[in-house]
C-alpha cells in the first residue's frame, strides 16, 4: 500500500493518523514467549483450519530491536472465506482492521495493548494459493536476519533512523523501509 488512498480503501473502520513517534525498541527476550502464547490461542481458537503459523517480523529475530508489536504469519485455507475464521479470531481479541483482496488476499487482525491485549500484534493472514510467493518472502527475510549479523545491523540502523522521523500513517513507516527490505531480501533469496 503506497498511497493514502490505498490505504483508507484496504483499513476496516476508522482510519486515524498516526499521533505518536514510531518506538524502536532493543530486542525483548519476552517476545519469543509472547508469541508462543499467541500461538497457542490461535490454535485452539481455528484448530486444523490454522495450516500454518509463524513467528515474523523483527520482534522474531533475536537480538534484533523492533517496535514492540508481534507479527504472526497465519496461513488457512482460504483468507476470502471470513466467516470461517474472523468470529473465532474476533473471540480471542482480534479485530479485523486490513482487508486487500488484489494483494494475495491478505487479511490482517490487530491486537493492541491500549484496548486491553496483553501485548500489541499483528495477525498477518494468508491462504496457501495465491499468497505462496508472500509467504516465502516473509519467511526468508525472517531466517536470512536470523543468520546474517551484518544484514541485521543494517536493518537495525535504517530502523532507527526512520523512527526518529515523523509518520502520518505507520503504513509510510513501513514503506520507507521497503528499499532496505527488498535489497536484503534479493540476497536471501539467491543465498
Amino acid at each position: 500500500m503506497d498511497s493514502d488512498d490505498e490505504i483508507t480503501a484496504a483499513t476496516i473502520g476508522d482510519l486515524k493518523p498516526y499521533a505518536v513517534k514510531v518506538i524502536v525498541e532493543d530486542y525483548n527476550p519476552e517476545w519469543p514467549t509472547w508469541y508462543s502464547q499467541g500461538e497457542a490461542a490461535l490454535r485452539a481458537a481455528l484448530g486444523t483450519l490454522a495450516l500454518r503459523i509463524e513467528h515474523t517480523g523483527s520482534t522474531s529475530v533475536p537480538g534484533l530491536a523492533a517496535k514492540p508489536i508481534i507479527d504472526i504469519l497465519l496461513v488457512i485455507p482460504d483468507t476470502a472465506d471470513e466467516a470461517t475464521y474472523i468470529p473465532a479470531l474476533e473471540a480471542i481479541g482480534y479485530t479485523l482492521r486490513i482487508r486487500e483482496p488484489d494483494w494475495y488476499q491478505h487479511r490482517c487482525l490487530i491486537r493492541r495493548t491500549e484496548l486491553g491485549a496483553p501485548w500489541s500484534v499483528n495477525l498477518h493472514v494468508f491462504s496457501p494459493e495465491p499468497g505462496a510467493p508472500e509467504i516465502e518472502r516473509i519467511l526468508a527475510f525472517r531466517d536470512w536476519l536470523r543468520t546474517h549479523d551484518g544484514d541485521r545491523t543494517y536493518y537495525e540502523r535504517i530502523k532507527r533512523e526512520l523512527a526518529q522521523q515523523d509518520w502520518n500513517f505507520v503504513q509510510h513507516y513501513a514503506n520507507a523501509k521497503s528499499d532496505v527490505v527488498e535489497e536484503i531480501l534479493s540476497r536471501a533469496l539467491r543465498g
